[in-house]
């Protein structure tokens, strides 16, 4: 058990470790500063800016940069809708696959314009190499940098004085693709490749089993089969099976993987390669590429906490968001550790499974887990992606213990604040921080003040409307789901864990996060409709609030620091912040999770 406990320890140090030098890269990077990479790439950014016809020294305010944002968003969802549906006469299609039915088309778009990525697909079976690498690829760049960069026109807005230039969204838009995402993830796509993760444009190979597999009427795998090649005949126990099938060769899926998973994991986008994501051995063959692509989930929101501190000029303030962050995910962790470790009452009744750790089993509620993994770093992996707003796993969230499975959906409804999704985790933080600070200000009468900007109704307002925008779009699409017969026939569990699914998915969709409860069938026209619409609201009603925010404050002055000031760098305000995001989640999502987990971990106990 101590092992198990080093092992989470472990991981943790290591995010914090990688994090805070990249903080620092990027704080320089966004302002134009020199860094050891700066000879390499610098040109490159300046080749950019001279094909592109972008001003390097254009200045836009909130208005112009939010439309540009908004515009070019719009674009990248135009054109990957229309590669989808035309990639039946499109080249890079050796697997010769139709085009996308529409409204697969249009979710598929939403969701990895939006850094949701959410798949209601098998990506090995239904996009060309053309629309993986060209569309989804593409697009887990620019919307990961897309997030960054609204942050970015933020940070700007809290140090600026009686100015209303935020930057220039073309400008830092190519700074993040150039500087932090293409270096960093070529370096982690080549060590994926040299850990075993396919890349290449090779089509799909048959492969002859090592074993025949035999297979009933009904696709029902055959255990302890007698196969006899020669005649043609499966027996089992001595009785011969009648329209049995025998499997003696496999389809392996090939591609340019690894390329495609690098970004998926540093731009907390989560869209797998292949359909079961990060558990397929040739997206995640080991735990050498299981510890690279579950330490990448992280690591860029982690990394931005530092970066807000130092382009502030107030490290403290970025370490005190920072440890709001992770003492949250920590006890998300904790509680999702323990319960898996300990299991249900169902598996350990009478002695019939042994949920003991020991040295020849990990013990605890290994359904739904890698054997290769074991429950620690599936249970750290369901904690990250589900934290950074990422929806990779490695694991099947469907099978976690009811209280384990409601933490993963928690980490999505406060919100994607946890870290949440590079960059928009961080504004989001920052809108609960006004919301913090505002609420203390009532407290002892005094006109809120954050960084030494005063906050007014205005910021309120739209502090509130980032905050509530995912609580919203989560409880209004899974309460008119549930309320639909339809949908029912997509799930593949009834009572409790069949509402969880259903709030999964639509928790998923509105926290940006892409993951889902296993055997959920979300490929309809409903599902793929109602589901794309919400990723929209939650996606850009928090991005149009943060740019307003950052607005008016940049045309505000700094208020004098006096002795009455509240701290917002200190353990109270810590505190106030993590209760505050909970308190939002709880009241808005209890009644709808004591219908779901909460209602399931019950009704196993009792």
């Amino acid at each position: 058990m101590m092992g198990t406990v080093i092992q989470y320890i472990l991981y943790l140090v290591i995010l914090v470790l990688l994090a805070i030098p990249l903080g620092a890269y990027i704080g320089k990077v966004m302002n134009g500063e020199k860094t050891i990479l700066s000879k390499v790439f610098v040109p490159c950014e300046n080749l950019v800016y001279k094909v592109t016809r972008i001003d390097k020294n254009e200045q836009m305010n909130w208005k112009k940069y939010t439309v540009c944002t908004l515009l070019f968003s719009a674009a990248g969802l135009v054109g990957l809708f229309l590669l989808q549906i035309l990639q039946g006469f499109l080249p890079g299609n050796p697997q010769h696959l139709p085009g996308v039915p529409w409204d697969l088309s249009f979710n598929t778009a939403i969701s990895f314009v939006t850094n949701t990525n959410w798949q209601a697909y098998s990506g090995e079976s239904t996009l060309s190499y053309l629309t993986q690498s060209l569309g989804l690829t593409v697009q887990n760049f620019v919307s990961a940098a897309t997030g960054i960069a609204v942050l970015f026109a933020l940070i700007r807005g809290l140090i600026q004085v009686k100015k209303e230039e935020l930057g220039s969204f073309w400008v830092d838009m190519t700074r993040v693709i150039v500087h932090i995402l293409l270096p960093l993830n070529l370096v982690i796509a080549v060590c994926l490749v040299g850990g075993g993760v396919v890349q290449n444009l090779k089509p799909a190979e048959t492969v002859d089993l090592l074993e025949p597999i035999a297979v009933s009427a009904k696709g029902e795998i055959l255990e302890n089969a007698d196969i006899d090649l020669e005649t043609q005949t499966v027996t089992v126990s001595g009785e011969t099976i009648s329209n049995a099938q025998i499997v003696t060769q496999q389809i392996v899926p090939l591609g340019p993987a690894a390329s495609q998973i690098a970004i998926k994991q540093t731009g907390t986008n989560g869209g797998g390669y292949f359909g079961v994501n990060a558990a397929h051995p040739l997206e995640n063959p080991n735990p050498f590429t299981n510890m690279m692509e579950m330490i990448s989930l992280l690591l860029i929101p982690a990394a931005l906490c530092f970066t807000f501190g130092r382009n502030i000029k107030n490290k403290k303030q970025g370490i005190a968001i920072f440890m709001a962050m992770f003492l949250c995910l920590a006890l998300a962790l904790s509680v999702v550790a323990v319960n898996e470790q300990l299991a249900t009452p169902q598996l350990s009744q009478n002695g019939a499974v042994d949920t003991a750790v020991s040295q020849m089993q990990a013990g605890g509620n290994m359904e739904g887990k890698e054997t290769r993994f074991g429950i620690a770093t599936s249970s750290t992996w369901a904690v990250f992606t589900t934290a950074a707003s990422n929806g990779s796993v490695n694991s099947m969230h469907d099978s976690y213990t009811p209280l384990g499975g409601m933490i993963t959906m928690l980490l999505m409804q406060l919100g994607e604040v946890i870290f949440g999704g590079v960059g928009c985790g961080l504004y989001g933080m920052l809108a609960f921080a006004i919301l913090t600070v505002f609420i203390a200000g009532l407290m002892v009468g005094r006109t809120p003040e954050f960084l030494g900007k005063k906050i007014e109704p205005y910021e309120m307002k739209w502090a509130v409307a980032v905050c509530l925008a995912t609580p919203v779009a989560i409880l209004i699409g899974s309460g008119i789901a549930a309320a639909l017969p339809s949908v029912a026939d997509s799930l593949n569990n009834g009572g409790a864990h069949g509402f969880s699914e259903i709030l999964y998915a639509y928790s998923s969709a509105g926290g940006n996060n892409g993951s889902a409860f296993a055997g959920f069938n979300a490929n309809t026209v409903f599902l793929n409709v109602s589901l794309g619409l919400v990723m929209l609201f939650a996606r850009f009603i928090p991005i149009v609030g943060t740019m307003a925010i950052a607005g008016s404050l940049a045309s505000k002055k700094k208020a004098a620091t006096t002795a009455g000031t509240l701290s917002t760098t200190n353990a109270m305000f810590v505190f106030l912040l993590i209760f505050i995001v909970l308190l939002v989640g709880a009241l808005s999502f209890f009644p709808a999770l004591s219908l779901g987990p909460i209602a399931e971990y019950f009704s196993s106990i009792v």
